[in-house]
């Protein structure tokens, strides 16, 4: 197994299926394909990103979002190919990353974080819910793919997508089990569901079928990948929403609260592995991109300091408006873009020579000081706002009323007709039966999640005519 990054289990699949059916196209390659036509991928256009999909067409939804994040990580992929020896000779399958990126949200709620929340808290002593473990709950199980043919139970029956091993191993970002009773958790734990390990340990023995992982975590590099990805998209698509919405705007963040500031500064710090990471350091920052962006190489100081800030910004202002970052929309995406090859550029590699799979992919000091400021003063400045705090707390509520609403007395007659069959195969089982409305309340849009609950508990008159 050494020196090679992939083996040859990688590409089998827990129902074994003919792949040399179509030998135009990889295993993997039908796993993308898989995934772009199932309905989870699809629905992900009506999720929330940042702003609610309803308040504007330009804003990034949790569809758009993932396909930003492919692009990224294929280009991540390739480019490590490109400056790493051992990677030149044995590259990493590109194809792989960007299914990867495709898949990585599809287990998320409607209503963003705050729906994960409220699921969270509703299933808490029957093993939660995370949007990750529900992204591997629904390729492995929930999708109407493959089904098995040894068993009768409707529940244990579903195969999902029968993706690679090497596929469902790219979106397995956090080697945890999260345990049933959960109910002294305060937060939402990272992971997979207790009751998924028998799949997590089918993948690391398809993949890794030599290694012990009792004294080590499994993540693959493709999902590594896949993962700072997803941070460079996060740092920066959001930033320019942000940006048109009218929320930010460069001069408003170099001019921001500084008691935020230090709470930004606070949560950089622990991520950079720094304690005298201050607010004046996250201004510094955003100055030293958007001066970086805006002015030749050649007209800036080296670095940016807090003695040069008066000077540079004197600069901006005579050689190009700043708040046009914000308001011209192809200086707008021309800052985006330029903050993603720059981030791009920052994604290192440390291979294993005994586990190449298993190699590190890191981001450079540098540029992670840079991701990790933008990312948390993005949550702080924007998602925290009282204006989406307003929509996100909504949303939690709604979450939660639908849920209290299928397991109350005859809650079940609620559900459409093949959840309907999915609790009652559960009969005995409370916490196999909360899961199910669990499922079916992850898989709903932000749409669907409000329409549902109008049905419920509006005053307003609602159509027994439009299928569920």
């Amino acid at each position: 197994m050494a020196n090679k990054l992939y083996c040859a289990t990688d590409a089998s699949r827990f129902i074994p299926e003919d792949e040399g059916e179509e030998p135009w196209r990889d295993a993997f390659r039908k796993d993308y394909a898989r995934v772009i036509h199932c309905p989870s991928f699809r629905r992900q256009q009506g999720k929330t990103q940042i702003f609610p999909g309803h308040e504007s067409d330009f804003f990034r939804n949790r569809l758009t979002h993932s396909l930003e994040v492919a692009q990224i990580a294929e280009s991540v992929a390739y480019r490590l190919n490109g400056v790493d020896p051992f990677l030149t000779e044995n590259p990493i399958n590109p194809r792989i990353c960007f299914t990867a990126a495709h898949l990585h949200d599809i287990g998320h709620p409607p209503f963003g974080h705050n729906g994960e929340e409220a699921l969270d808290e509703c299933m808490r002593s029957f093993g939660g819910f995370e949007g990750n473990a529900q992204t591997l709950r629904i390729v492995s199980q929930l999708e109407k793919k493959r089904y098995r043919e040894d068993t009768e139970n409707k529940i244990e029956k579903r195969a999902g997508l029968n993706l690679t091993y090497r596929t469902l191993a790219s979106i397995l970002k956090y080697d945890s089990e999260i345990t049933e009773d959960r109910s002294s958790d305060a937060e939402v734990r990272k992971g997979y569901y207790f009751c998924d390990k028998p799949v997590v340990d089918d993948i690391k023995k398809a993949v890794c079928p030599e290694v012990d992982f009792s004294d080590r975590k499994f993540k693959t590099i493709e999902c590594q990948i896949m993962d700072v990805a997803d941070d460079i998209a996060y740092s920066t698509y959001d930033i320019e929403d942000t940006f048109k919405a009218g929320f930010l705007s460069p001069s408003k963040i170099l001019t921001f609260d500084p008691s935020i500031m230090e709470i930004v500064a606070a949560q950089v710090g622990k991520q950079i592995g720094s304690d005298t990471f201050s607010g004046a350091n996250v201004t510094a920052v955003f100055l030293d991109l958007f001066s970086q962006f805006v002015l030749p190489a050649e007209d800036l100081s080296p670095g940016v300091s807090d003695s040069v800030i008066e000077g540079v910004l004197a600069a901006l202002t005579y050689q190009q408006d700043l708040e046009a970052i914000a308001q011209d929309g192809n200086l707008r995406t021309s800052f985006t873009s330029y903050l993603v090859g720059r981030f791009i550029n920052g994604v290192q590699v440390e291979i294993d020579k005994e586990i190449p799979q298993l190699s590190r992919v890191f981001i450079e000091a540098e540029t992670l000081r840079e991701i990790e400021t933008l990312k948390n003063f993005t949550y702080q400045a924007t998602i925290r706002s009282n204006r989406v705090a307003v929509s996100e707390f909504r949303g939690k509520g709604i979450v939660k009323e639908i849920f209290d609403a299928l397991a109350g007395p005859k809650g079940r007659l609620l559900l459409p007709a093949d959840f309907q069959e999915l609790y009652e195969a559960g009969a005995g089982n409370e916490a196999s039966q909360k899961r199910v409305l669990c499922d079916f309340i992850a898989g709903m849009t932000d749409r669907y999640a409000i329409e549902f609950w109008s049905r419920l508990y509006s005053d307003n008159g609602e159509t027994i005519f439009k299928p569920l």
